[in-house]
């Protein structure tokens, strides 16, 4: 069947969520914590610490959440495993970095315009021909018409939106060198940049240009090439990366949980009317806009977004200029507070999720298995692979990996897997934010070395070995 009909998904959410038979494939809860009780992120005050104004984060306070540009691992804090393990291979999937905001996040009529004179879009093609014919380096370069009648509503200026923002680009390029300075300079995995380190060390890319722009700042800082390097993308409509590839099923599991017919998100959008309220009037967003009312995903972007890059908060316009009835920080704090529980909510708290994310997400966990597997069997001489991807992309890993306090994952944000040998044996350690990843699933804890038959037998019941139950699950031919 082509999909789920309603009936049979609320029995479905009823139902324990476990994938298969097998018990072990069950979702476990996380832990209670500040971002998962409603309570105190309705009364709350602040953001518990996490920073949204700044890239950067004094190196005594590394890795404390930073959505502006989130902790990854650094040679100053990476902890090297035990001497008896040998590393074999390195994957490493990051979101992108700080950008200017999606249109669809945009307000009717912003009091302001958003520039991106201080850098360049690259976008041209180049032959892979015998006699190829030399290209100029063509950029986008964003311009307004006088004459054009047709005004975008939203934002007006000469950036993209989204485009990865000249200090976004900053943030890429240090993200790179940092990683070289891990798996380089501090345990001599990766080839030297003076080496042929082509054939040893790839990168992934998604079809959002975004990923690309933070791709060509990052290898340079890792590797300081100017030259042309392969980005790795695959087809639009069923890329596994993003995920763009059509799922059903993950797709009415997760519009269930953003349903009334979940309470926990239903009471929290009922407690939010007044919020909702104060935000429409001074944003001028109709209250019918179903896109800024079923969650607060797009306030919290607007003004993320302004906040990461020093931009005023907005205030309510009245005939065309700005009024004393502003968004302040406590108003946009609230905003950030919420953004956290739905993301928590989404894809840790609500019982569904796991099944969401491992039918919808379950081809790039497939693939990464296949990844350990190739290696383990002498097979792939690759020793590095990064990904690059978006908030979605991580918020399903977590989900996936049963992640014990679940956040949503800011810009730059990475989740790194470093497959081990010791003796004839082979384990995983999964870091996130540069630190060891603890799960709520009994079987995978603190993810220090574990044995990676363990974490294969859990992918292979999440998506079958080679993701073969996935397509089947996702059209609902195959029972979860």
């Amino acid at each position: 069947m082509a999909s789920l009909p309603k009936s049979s998904l609320l029995g479905l959410l009823a139902a324990a969520p476990v994938l298969g038979n097998d018990p072990n494939m069950k979702w476990f809860p996380p832990s209670s914590s500040q971002v998962n009780d409603l309570d105190k992120v309705l009364d709350g005050k602040g953001t518990w610490g996490f920073i949204y104004d700044s890239s950067h984060t004094s190196d005594d306070k590394y890795g404390t959440y930073n959505w502006c540009n989130m902790p990854h691992a650094r040679k100053r804090e990476y902890k090297k495993a035990s001497t008896e393990y040998e590393l074999q291979y390195v994957e490493v999937i990051q979101r992108h970095h700080k950008r200017t905001p999606y249109a669809a996040n945009a307000f009717p009529v912003e009091p302001y315009q958003w520039n991106c004179d201080n850098q360049g879009l690259y976008y041209f093609g180049r032959q892979f021909t015998e006699s190829p014919k030399p290209n100029a380096q063509g950029y986008w370069k964003g311009f307004t018409s006088e004459i054009n009648p047709f005004i975008p509503s939203g934002w007006i200026g000469s950036c993209q939106f989204p485009q990865i923002t000249a200090e976004g680009l900053d943030d890429s390029w240090v993200h790179g060198k940092d990683l070289y300075e891990v798996y380089h300079d501090l345990l001599k995995f990766i080839p030297g940049r003076k080496e042929d380190w082509r054939s040893k060390v790839m990168f992934r890319v998604t079809n959002n240009q975004i990923t690309s722009q933070v791709a060509g700042m990052f290898i340079n800082g890792m590797y300081q090439t100017t030259e042309s390097v392969p980005l790795l993308i695959q087809q639009a409509g069923v890329d596994s990366l993003e995920p763009q590839y059509k799922c059903s099923v993950g797709s009415q599991l997760t519009s269930a949980i953003k349903s009334s017919s979940n309470k926990e998100w239903q009471k929290h959008l009922d407690k939010t009317k007044d919020l909702y309220k104060t935000l429409d009037d001074i944003s001028g967003v109709p209250s019918n806009d179903v896109g800024f009312h079923e969650s607060f995903d797009h306030y919290y972007d607007n003004l993320s977004a302004r906040q990461c890059h020093k931009k005023p908060f907005p205030c309510k316009l009245v005939n065309g200029k700005n009024s004393t009835t502003c968004v302040d920080q406590k108003l946009a704090d609230t905003v950030y507070r919420l953004g956290q529980w739905e993301y928590s909510q989404m894809y840790r708290d609500a019982p569904e999720s796991l099944a969401a994310s491992a039918t919808s997400w379950g081809v790039w966990i497939a693939e990464l298995a296949s990844h350990f597997r190739a290696v383990i069997a002498g097979k792939q001489d690759l020793l590095y692979l990064h990904n690059f991807a978006h908030d979605g992309s991580i918020s399903r890993l977590l989900s996936i990996l049963q992640i014990d306090v679940m956040v949503w994952p800011g810009m730059g944000s990475e989740v790194v897997f470093e497959l081990y040998k010791r003796k004839e044996e082979y384990f995983v350690r999964v870091l996130w934010s540069g630190k060891t990843l603890t799960s709520s699933h009994p079987d995978l804890g603190r993810m220090e070395m574990v044995p990676v038959k363990t974490l294969l037998k859990y992918f292979d019941g999440l998506t079958g070995k080679d993701a073969s139950l996935v397509k089947g699950r996702c059209s609902g031919d195959v029972p979860l």
